[in-house]
């Protein structure tokens, strides 16, 4: 009986019933969590500003936004739709005097947004949060670069695979 060992033996195995169920699903709980934890970091931050002008979710907007000049449609097209609803955050920071807007000359239906200097303060307060947070979170966190990647690669995949869903009607 010559029965040859393939390298790819030791590592590869068929998943249990149920496991890709289990991870499925605690996946789904993680990223639903970790988006909440976000905006209670951002919220944190503002805290420690002392500003309470804004909540944590209008402030990852503005951020996301940025230099940009932006349709409400364009938001939640490109990802900037954060659990809330968004035509009442635009209304909000519109508001507050923290998004300039004006409708478009072609389609006056269709209104632009884009930050104030207010805006881009809050903006400023988000990016540094950012800025602090990479500077330290390969030696605080013990995440590291190449873990970054595999989570990036992942997600992208996992992006990949909802917009199929809803495209492709799967």
């Amino acid at each position: 009986m010559n029965h040859a060992f393939k390298p790819t033996e030791l590592n590869h195995r068929e998943p249990e019933d149920g496991e890709v169920h289990d991870l499925y699903l605690t996946s789904m709980s993680l990223i639903e969590r970790l988006h909440r934890r976000l905006l209670d970091v951002i919220r944190d931050e503002f805290d420690r500003c002392g500003r309470n002008d804004i909540n944590s979710v209008q402030a990852l907007l503005l951020y996301n936004i940025g230099d940009q000049e932006l349709t409400a449609g364009e938001l939640r097209t490109r990802g900037y739709y954060l659990g809330s609803n968004v035509s009442y955050n635009v209304k909000k920071l519109v508001e507050t005097g923290y998004l300039h807007h004006q409708r478009s000359r072609v389609d006056r239906r269709s209104v632009r947004i884009s930050l104030t200097p207010a805006g881009r303060e809050v903006h400023a307060v988000v990016a540094k949060l950012y800025d602090r947070q990479v500077r330290t979170v390969e030696h605080v966190g013990g995440i590291q670069l190449d873990d970054f990647r595999r989570i990036n690669a992942s997600l992208l995949k996992l992006e990949r695979f909802w917009t199929d869903q809803i495209r492709f009607r799967l």
